[in-house]
């Protein structure tokens, strides 16, 4: 594939990572899944900023899902600003980002630590104060990622997070699905694009609906579109959306419909077909490749969508791999 930017030859590399990350944490992942059945977590609280803290989203559906068990979003501020702790006895916490050196992350996982909780850490940077202050360690393996917008090391947390789910919860259908995600993902990068620039141009403010798990990934989509392509983008769960937000489509709004083929489907359907009825227009996304686990779809959406955003932003004129007044690591308190 002929890439002319790094968002777009980083977000390629992901089956690689991918296949190369389930190959190396297996034994880990297995060790991490024995002492959850052993100790069962009677919650799991969810720690990150930015695209982590949307990895998070995806978490607790996934999890919820899958194992019954309740998953919370931490707010890191609770510790290093208001310097307060939690009570965190039988509660797995799972701190996720790709340096590993965010302050406000590295002071809420101490103070996690100090209450009880027993402590994951999904991180790219091995070497990071992050995975030396872990009890244990998942790592991204997603390899440099010199683009300021994440792709690959976005997917791969997504994708650690259902090699942990899978195991811990047992599932041997997710389970016996698990190798087959790379080979998915090469197909979609070998698909043709779904979002055109015709579909957004001289937009300024967009919405992004999902349900379930396809609205999990919508905060992604949503981030992407303001980092890359200066847009005004929010997310909604599609049921959500109808209760009051709905009345913005009156304003010629336009939707990206992030569909995905699990349970919540047909209701999502619905509520898109809802918002069309009332005149919205609609660019719609879907995971291409229809023979996969449902909990695995949202990561093809995903790689797709990061492959034409990059080409978007540079048919806008703008530089997806150094969004103005971004940087790859922001050190927040």
């Amino acid at each position: 594939m002929n890439s002319k930017t790094l968002m777009e030859q980083e977000a390629a590399q992901t089956p690689q990572v991918i296949a190369e990350q389930f190959r190396k944490n297996q034994d880990k992942v297995m060790a991490v899944a024995q002492k959850l059945q052993a100790n069962p977590p009677k919650m799991v609280m969810i720690i990150g900023r930015g695209s982590s803290d949307h990895a998070g989203v995806f978490a607790k559906y996934l999890i919820e899902i899958e194992t019954g068990v309740p998953v919370a979003a931490a707010a890191p501020s609770v510790v290093s600003i208001y310097g307060k702790s939690l009570k965190l006895a039988d509660t797995l916490v799972i701190a996720i980002s790709q340096s590993g050196r965010s302050p406000d992350i590295l002071e809420q996982t101490k103070m996690c630590q100090a209450a009880g909780a027993y402590c994951i850490a999904l991180v790219n940077d091995e070497t990071s104060p992050l995975a030396a202050l872990a009890d244990d360690i998942l790592p991204l393996s997603a390899g440099p990622e010199n683009s300021v917008a994440a792709t690959k090391s976005y997917l791969a947390t997504l994708s650690a997070l259902l090699q942990l789910t899978a195991y811990w919860s047992n599932s041997q259908s997710l389970i016996e699905a698990l190798p087959q995600l790379p080979d998915a993902l090469n197909q979609v990068i070998a698909s043709q694009p779904q979002l055109t620039f015709a579909a957004i141009e001289n937009q300024r403010n967009l919405v992004v609906l999902g349900r379930g798990l396809g609205y999990a990934v919508t905060k992604e989509l949503a981030l992407k579109l303001k980092e890359v392509c200066s847009i005004h983008a929010e997310a909604f769960s599609s049921a959500e959306f109808l209760h009051g937000p709905v009345t913005l489509v009156e304003q010629q709004l336009t939707i990206i419909d992030c569909d995905i083929a699990d349970e919540a489907q047909q209701a999502h359907r619905e509520q898109i077909k809802e918002v069309k009825q009332r005149g919205a227009d609609v660019a719609h996304l879907t995971q291409v490749i229809k023979d996969v686990h449902p909990r695995m779809a949202p990561l093809l959406v995903l790689q797709r969508f990061y492959l034409d955003i990059a080409h978007i932003a540079t048919e806008m004129g703008l530089n997806p791999d150094e969004p103005k007044g971004l940087k790859k690591v922001t050190k927040t308190l």
